[in-house]
């Protein structure tokens, strides 16, 4: 079967004061359907370059990049744009969330921006938000929700179209403990029950220890690829 995103000898430079930066260098990796995968190293290493790549929001400097078998290269800027708005959704880790929109609007804006009438809008934003735990939250702007809360809300807003990957940079970096582990538990729970790919560039042990697989990027290399045993912590998110 063939990987839902494949990378081959993907490099990613940077021109800086007349010289060149080389965030990414000779990546290849496939990525299947299903999998809860973190890239992890430390600052610098690349892992944003790379999730910014596999994102279709920035292009490798040379090397082919893959998705859903389209070679993302090879695409005029309007087939680009139409590949990433259907088949990938994005979680950041400051949340992106537009503050003078409720919730449930924020949920509605990818379905907005693709044509999508109002009325199935809202639907598929209010299931979205009850798959996330935030129903009864719809009404409420983000300066009303808590950082969890937030968080959440661009979890909704990044499946609610309904895509094949979903791409988190650092999505537990701006979040206590309690509400880090709720996060893990619930893009967990989405993984198993929708299917949903997810991606996550991370150096938090605590979402490191929920991969089903873990790639280490050192200086903008693969260092390791292993699927390491995962650590459920079904206890910890019953007493949360």
């Amino acid at each position: 079967m063939e990987n839902l995103v494949q990378l081959e000898n993907v490099t990613r430079r940077f021109p800086m004061d007349h010289q060149s930066i080389t965030a990414v260098d000779s990546v290849s990796l496939g990525i299947g359907a299903g999998e809860f995968l973190a890239i992890a190293g430390p600052s610098g290493s690349g892992k944003s370059t790379l999730l910014n790549l596999i994102g279709c929001i920035d292009l490798p400097t040379s090397g082919t990049i893959r998705i859903a078998g389209a070679d993302v290269g090879r695409l005029r800027p309007s087939k680009l744009s139409g590949l990433r708005r259907q088949k990938i959704g994005f979680v950041f880790q400051t949340f992106n969330l537009i503050p003078v929109f409720t919730a449930r609007e924020n949920v509605e804006y990818p379905l907005l921006l693709a044509g999508v009438p109002g009325g199935e809008r809202r639907r598929r934003a209010m299931e979205a938000l009850e798959s996330v735990g935030l129903a009864a939250r719809a009404r409420q702007r983000p300066d009303l929700l808590s950082g969890g809360e937030r968080q959440r809300v661009a979890v909704a807003r990044a499946i609610v179209h309904r895509p094949a990957l979903v791409l988190a940079d650092e999505p537990t970096a701006s979040l206590d403990t309690h509400n880090a582990m709720q996060l893990i538990g619930l893009m967990r729970s989405l993984n198993r029950s929708l299917g949903l790919t997810f991606l996550f560039a991370t150096h938090d042990p605590r979402l490191l220890g929920q991969a089903s697989r873990v790639v280490q990027l050192c200086d903008g290399r693969v260092a390791a690829d292993s699927t390491p045993e995962v650590q459920h912590a079904n206890a910890d998110f019953a007493r949360l």
